[in-house]
């Protein structure tokens, strides 16, 4: 695999960290993690969501920043970089979140922000159906997230999916993952992982064996 910096990507509940240390694991790669749990308005915007949305969103898009502004740096030791984020998935989130002004402000700054972001050589989407996503957040019993409803994460699947319809700054290859445990079935898990020795471009699908 000649690839050297994949980024994994999917709603809440997808599997995306897990898949990340997977392939970082597999192919000797360092990893590179989203620090969600480090956002101080996480909890109250879940309690509140128009109270908090505009500080959460904010928080969020710098910390990104900053985390992706050591990649250059950062990656000397290791010929693969693995992250579970795009910076630019910021974006879907504020979407929905924020009213029309803060919107204004968070595009912005975002602006300003995302030239100098480094491109993934590869986007890895986990498409799932909203019902698998329900069922991963309930089975892995995060505090914050349990308050997350239904509707909420139905929109935010639509959301992701438009995202990623309409998504060419890299290769994209966008898997099913309604139907796989790429956590628990080993077969499942080498199977997708094999993808990433075949040329990549454009858009692809992966749909798991029967």
């Amino acid at each position: 695999m000649r690839l050297q910096y994949i980024a994994v990507e999917g709603v809440i509940g997808a599997g995306k960290t897990s898949l990340a240390h997977k392939i970082a694991e597999r192919f000797d790669g360092r990893i590179l993690l989203e620090q969600h749990e480090a956002n101080p308005f996480l909890a109250d915007f879940y309690k509140d969501p128009a109270r908090f949305a505009f500080q959460t969103q904010l928080f969020f898009l710098l910390s990104r920043f900053r985390q992706q502004q050591d990649i250059p740096q950062g990656d000397l030791f290791h010929s693969l970089l693995v992250a579970d984020y795009i910076f630019a998935k910021d974006r879907i989130f504020a979407s929905l979140t924020l009213e029309d002004r803060e919107m204004f402000l968070y595009d912005k700054i975002a602006g300003l922000l995302e030239k100098d972001i480094v491109v993934p050589d590869l986007v890895i989407y986990l498409q799932s159906s909203t019902e698998r996503l329900m069922a991963n957040i309930s089975k892995r019993g995060r505090e914050y997230e349990m308050q997350m409803s239904e509707d909420y994460i139905r929109s935010l699947n639509e959301a992701y999916n438009q995202f990623f319809f309409n998504y060419t700054r890299s290769p994209l290859l966008v898997v099913n993952a309604t139907e796989i445990d790429f956590v628990q079935n080993q077969g499942d898990l080498d199977d997708l992982l094999d993808q990433l020795n075949r040329p990549i471009s454009g858009v692809q699908y992966y749909y798991p064996k029967k």
